[in-house]
């Protein structure tokens, strides 16, 4: 980060937005003239009552990005809906380097969402989400080609058990999209 005295270009700034509200802010900043936004979030999977759901949530919870003219357009941004304050330290407003922004531009698709890879494989720890086994945990030991099934080694009342189950019963461990 650089610190920044007015220079008439456009710089990317960090925006804190009101607690769950960055799709707010970013909005009505993404339709000021001038103001370019980049609100980054994750797609995953959680177990809920009903099964496994996919949700959306910002990858970095209270905070969004925008590029806009400093000396033009603080003041809309700073006022904008759902906006809580650009970023300072020690007082100064401080810009991000565009590289970052593309770094985390390459991670997501065009509607600004990473999806946190689910692919399940052997080696990985899984949660048994639907069936008779509901709640156990296990480990995949192969995934069968050609079809959605997959082995898990668990253990079940002190003892391990090989079975076969769909993959779509379990709920494959998070990896997060900005991991190396």
């Amino acid at each position: 980060m650089m610190h920044l005295d007015y220079d008439g270009k456009r710089h990317w700034f960090c925006i804190k937005s009101q607690p769950k509200h960055e799709h707010i802010a970013a909005a009505h900043l993404g339709r000021m003239e001038g103001v370019e936004v980049f609100c980054p979030r994750l797609r995953f999977q959680r177990k809920t009552v009903r099964g496994v759901k996919w949700f959306h949530e910002a990858m970095f919870p209270g905070y969004l990005f925008a590029r806009f003219e400093f000396g033009r357009k603080l003041r809309d941004v700073r006022y904008a809906c759902g906006v809580s304050s650009v970023l300072q330290f020690g007082g100064r407003y401080s810009t991000l380097d565009e590289q970052i922004i593309n770094n985390l531009r390459c991670r997501t698709d065009e509607g600004q969402i990473a999806v946190m890879n689910d692919a399940i494989k052997p080696g990985d720890s899984v949660e048994i989400v639907e069936g008779a086994l509901q709640g156990l945990e296990a480990v995949v030991t192969e995934v069968l080609p050609g079809s959605d099934r997959v082995r898990i080694l668990l253990n079940f009342l002190g003892r391990e058990i090989e079975a076969e189950t769909y993959s779509p019963r379990l709920l494959p461990p998070k990896h997060h999209p900005m991991a190396v």
